[in-house]
């Protein structure tokens, strides 16, 4: 246990005298990550969590609420879907995303809003037909970008051709 500054000793000398102590006594010669380079600090201001957002750095985990964390698997979806090798799979694929959107859009989300509607399996089915003959006949895959829709909640929109695609429900 440290004692007290004497009255009279200036603080810094104090301090150092006490750490040098330490070091005599070898309370510094196993410390966790003795010999190894500070981890990098990404976020310079105080946050009483550091340590947790570390561990979930170091876990590969992070947390996102719900809605947002659905938009980003919707997101995935749409993008896996256009890049799956069948017709079957695609639908496979947009189904399962619609049915948490539906589930997400008829209980109130903890969060933000999800901002998202379900996809128009056709629509997508369409979409990823042309992708593919875009890319069979050597294209880049890009082929039905001018007219691309995705939903009323997504980055992209065509105004009347996306509430034709996706029908006129919210």
């Amino acid at each position: 246990m440290t004692e007290r500054k004497p009255p009279g000793v200036p603080f810094e000398s104090w301090v150092d005298k006490q750490i040098r102590d330490a070091q005599a006594r070898g309370e510094f010669a196993h410390l966790a990550g003795a010999g190894r380079p500070m981890p990098e600090v990404t976020d310079t201001t105080y946050d009483e969590l550091w340590w947790i957002k570390r561990k979930m750095a170091r876990e590969g985990l992070s947390v996102l609420p719900p809605a947002l964390a659905l938009r980003k698997e919707a997101e995935d979806a749409l993008a896996a879907a256009y890049a799956a090798p069948s017709e079957l799979i695609v639908r496979r694929i947009i189904t399962d995303v619609n049915a948490k959107i539906r589930e997400m859009m008829f209980k109130p989300p903890p969060g933000p809003p999800l901002g998202k509607k379900p996809y128009d399996v056709d629509e997508v089915v369409r979409e990823w037909r042309e992708r593919r003959a875009a890319i069979d006949s050597g294209g880049t895959g890009d082929a039905g970008d001018a007219g691309r829709t995705r939903s009323a909640g997504g980055a992209e929109a065509t105004g009347a051709a996306d509430d034709a695609a996706h029908g006129s429900h919210a």
